[in-house]
């Protein structure tokens, strides 16, 4: 497990982050390794890692996947870039097959064929778990490090930025002004630069054969475009494992998806399958959609790099501070508010609500309805306070 960064203030993380860029990468198959260098993300759209990749839907069906005639993918006006009907004739009715990839096809973390595999498993048991992203993220660097990767033509498509919040400028980082999205922020920034100095301590012992990246340098910048990618990108299915799924990841989201992912088979079986089966009809050059999951917004930010209007899930963390509920006691026109000095009997509620004391939980998520029991008392001034029940 990767430690903090000793003595490395945030501005410094994110500063030695975005420092570390280079010329794009090359799309050259001759080379004997490909680079591992990563821009910083800009404004307008993030071009792919290859200037002219291969034809991701031929890929495909050419490695015995299948791929509905009427797909193309398109840069959709609402979606952006994903997979759409737009070579549709009319409606694809529900239950049709939109896109099928036999198991050889998914890329994920496997055990060990060789020296080099073993090294890449020693890095990836030192990211915690919380973090899984990363370690499906070396996967992908060790792919995108070689000549001759099977998975070229998927890796070639992918964006060469990503525009989740380790990649903002500092003074974009500064305007999310939300704590436990910019405690998430500056932790995933402190943990790559300190995880550099581990890669890097422990490839300077490696053999050149061995070497799970050709040999390449990496750096705290390519390690975020790969934790960044697989962490916008990795599908979990049947036994929780995270997979990277060629063109399946390019299907946007949406809480009302036209489409589903269906997996057939346990993920070790030979005739393992994931497929996109169609819930609804889907029109003519209608994006074809999935439901990442039922997060709030800080999540698909952090992970993915958008946010959702009116995201029905979305919620907002808070932590009981006796100090700021004075100042919005008498900003609402409350007398004497006394949340930073409480009475006997409201140090007896808050003790109730595990909000005073020793073992107070300050940070609360699913805190507000017993907040607003215990605003409702202090309002009443009870003397005599109903005992509450916690569950």
């Amino acid at each position: 497990m990767a430690a903090a960064a000793g003595g490395a203030t945030p501005a410094t993380a994110r500063k030695a982050l975005f420092a570390t860029t280079a010329t794009l990468l090359s799309s050259s198959l001759a080379r004997s390794r490909r680079s591992l260098s990563c821009s910083s993300a800009g404004a307008s759209a993030a071009p792919r890692i290859a200037p002219q990749p291969p034809d991701l839907l031929r890929w495909v069906q050419r490695e015995g996947g299948l791929v509905h005639p009427a797909l193309r993918v398109v840069n959709h006006p609402e979606h952006g870039l994903g997979v759409s009907a737009a070579a549709a004739e009319g409606e694809i009715p529900p239950g049709d097959v939109l896109i099928a990839l036999p198991g050889r096809l998914p890329l994920r973390l496997r055990g060990p064929a060789g020296d080099a595999d073993a090294v890449l498993m020693q890095l990836a048991d030192q990211v915690p778990e919380e973090l899984w992203a990363m370690r499906l993220g070396l996967r992908l660097l060790q792919e995108r490090a070689k000549s001759d990767s099977f998975w070229w033509p998927y890796i070639a498509n992918l964006p060469e930025t990503f525009t989740v919040p380790i990649f903002f400028p500092g003074e974009d980082i500064k305007n999310l002004q939300y704590a436990p999205l910019l405690h998430q922020v500056n932790k995933r920034c402190r943990f790559l630069l300190e995880f550099e100095k581990e890669v890097k301590h422990k490839l300077g012992t490696v053999p050149l054969e061995d070497h799970p990246f050709c040999g390449q340098d990496v750096n705290s910048s390519s390690l975020g475009w790969a934790m960044s990618a697989a962490s916008s990108r990795a599908f979990r299915l049947h036994g929780e494992i995270p997979m990277l799924l060629p063109l399946i990841d390019m299907c946007n989201h949406s809480f009302n998806p036209n489409a589903r992912i269906v997996q057939e088979g346990n993920v070790d079986s030979p005739d393992m399958s994931v497929k996109v089966v169609a819930e609804r009809n889907i029109d003519q050059n209608a994006a074809v959609t999935l439901n990442y999951g039922c997060y709030p917004n800080d999540f698909f930010l952090l992970d993915y790099g958008f946010v959702v209007t009116s995201n029905p899930y979305d919620q907002v963390e808070l932590s009981y501070d006796g100090t700021l509920l004075d100042a919005a006691s008498m900003a609402a026109g409350v007398s004497s508010p006394n949340f930073s000095a409480p009475a006997k009997w409201q140090q007896d509620i808050l003790s109730q609500l595990n909000l005073y004391g020793e073992g107070a939980i300050l940070k609360v998520l699913h805190i507000l309805l017993l907040i607003l029991l215990f605003l409702c008392n202090l309002l009443l001034n009870s003397c005599h306070p109903v005992s509450m029940q916690m569950q």
